[in-house]
C-alpha cells in the first residue's frame, strides 16, 4: 500500500462522512434522521495524531447515531450496506480494517471483498452509557457521574467533532459535559493540591538518606500531579499518560514550567532537584492566584516544619478552595476526588462499571440515584 499524504484524522473523517457515508445513507434510507461525528477513543479525537497513528485504529472512521427504534430497524442493514458499497479507499486510505493478532486491533488493509469498516452505527444512549456509565442525553449529570468518570473518558466524548446532528441531542450532551460544575471543579482542584501536599516533603527526605532514585521517583510523581493540576486549572480534562505532556504543553503555564520540571527530573543531586521542584510549586501557586478563585495564598515555599526540606505546604491551597465551595453536598465529599485522582489502574479506568464501583466505595456521592 502506497502511503498517501497525511491528513489529520478529524479532517479525514469529516470528508469521509460528507463524500462517502452521507450519500449512501440518504440514498438507502431517505428521510432517516441521524447524527454523525468522530468521537471516543483515538489520538485524532484529542488532536494529537501524526503519521505514526495510521499504523492501527486510525483512518476513515465515523460514528453514526440513530434513534433507538431506527437503530433496531435499520442498524444492521446500514452496516451491511456500508460494507458492500463504501469505496475501497478514501483519500488514498483503505476503508477496510483487518484484524491482527493483538486482540482484534484494526489496521487499514486493501481488500477486494466487502470492507470491514470502522463506521459504528448506534444510538446516543447506548454509546454514551458504554463509554461513561451514564447517559447525559437524558438530563442531569449527577455528582456521582462526574466523580466516577475518568477525565480521559470525558476528554474523548467532548473532543473530536460532530459533523451532523440531525437528532439534536449529541451537541447538547457534549455541551453538558464540557466542564465540571463550578463547586465540583473547586473540589477537584482542592483534591489535586492535596495530592501534592501528601508527597512534597519526600523529595528532600529521600535525598537526605542518599536515595537518589527514590527522590527522582517522587519528583516524577509530583511533576505529573502538577501537570494535571495545571490542566484542571485551565478547565481541560487531563488525558491519560501518553498524551499528558502534549495536553499540558497547551496550557498557559507550560512555557515556564516545562524547563523547570525537566530540570527537576534530570537532576542528580538532592539540593538541585529540591530547588527545581520548589520553583515549580511557586509557579503553579502563582498561577492559582491569577485565577481569582480564592483570596490570594502566599505562593512562596518554606521549610517543612522543623525539617530542612523546602515545600509549599500545598494543603493551604486545598483549604482556600474548599472554603469557596457553597454546595453542602460537595463540601461533604472526601478529599479523594474523581476516580482517576485516586485510582491508577487501566483495568479499572477503562471499564466504566469498575470505575463507578470504585467511586461508590470511597464517597457517599456514589450512592446518588
Amino acid at each position: 500500500m502506497t502511503t498517501p499524504p497525511f491528513i489529520p484524522g478529524l479532517e479525514l473523517s469529516r470528508r469521509f462522512h460528507l463524500d462517502a457515508v452521507r450519500p449512501l445513507l440518504e440514498d438507502a434510507c431517505p428521510g432517516v434522521v441521524y447524527s454523525a461525528g468522530r468521537l471516543g477513543s483515538g489520538s485524532e479525537v484529542l488532536g494529537f495524531d501524526t503519521p505514526r497513528s495510521a499504523d492501527h485504529e486510525w483512518g476513515p472512521r465515523l460514528t453514526v447515531f440513530l434513534r433507538p427504534r431506527d437503530r433496531a430497524r435499520l442498524g444492521t442493514g446500514i452496516e451491511v450496506l456500508l460494507a458492500e458499497r463504501l469505496p475501497k479507499t478514501f483519500c488514498g486510505y483503505p476503508t477496510h480494517f483487518a484484524g491482527t493478532d493483538d486482540g482484534g486491533i484494526g489496521v487499514m488493509r486493501e481488500t477486494h471483498g466487502p470492507v470491514h469498516h470502522r463506521v459504528e452505527v448506534t444510538d446516543p444512549g447506548t454509546w454514551f452509557t458504554e463509554r461513561l456509565g451514564f447517559d447525559p442525553c437524558g438530563g442531569e449529570v449527577t455528582t456521582a457521574d462526574w466523580l466516577g468518570t475518568p477525565s480521559q473518558r470525558l476528554a474523548e466524548v467532548t473532543g473530536g467533532a460532530v459533523f451532523h446532528d440531525g437528532l439534536g441531542v449529541i451537541a447538547p450532551a457534549r455541551a453538558r459535559l464540557d466542564r465540571y460544575p463550578h463547586d465540583l471543579w473547586l473540589h477537584l482542584l482542592a483534591c489535586q493540591w492535596q495530592r501534592v501536599s501528601q508527597e512534597e516533603a519526600f523529595v528532600g527526605r529521600c535525598g537526605e538518606v542518599g536515595d537518589d532514585l527514590g527522590a527522582a521517583v517522587v519528583a516524577a510523581r509530583l511533576a505529573r500531579d502538577l501537570m494535571r493540576l495545571c490542566l484542571l486549572m485551565y478547565r481541560r480534562y487531563p488525558p491519560y499518560n501518553k498524551w499528558l505532556g502534549s495536553a499540558f504543553a497547551r496550557t498557559p503555564w507550560a512555557a515556564d514550567l516545562t524547563p523547570v520540571l525537566t530540570a527537576a527530573l534530570a537532576a542528580t543531586g538532592r539540593h538541585a532537584r529540591e530547588q527545581h521542584m520548589a520553583r515549580a510549586y511557586e509557579t503553579v501557586a502563582a498561577a492559582h492566584n491569577t485565577l481569582g478563585l480564592t483570596d490570594p495564598v502566599d505562593p512562596t515555599t518554606r521549610p517543612y516544619h522543623s525539617r530542612p526540606f523546602q515545600v509549599l505546604h500545598a494543603e493551604r491551597f486545598t483549604e482556600a478552595l474548599l472554603a469557596r465551595v457553597d454546595d453542602p453536598a460537595v463540601r461533604a465529599l472526601p478529599l479523594t476526588g474523581a476516580v482517576d485522582q485516586f485510582a491508577d489502574s487501566t483495568e479499572i479506568l477503562d471499564r466504566p462499571e469498575l470505575a463507578r464501583a470504585m467511586t461508590w466505595a470511597v464517597t457517599p456521592a456514589g450512592h446518588e440515584g
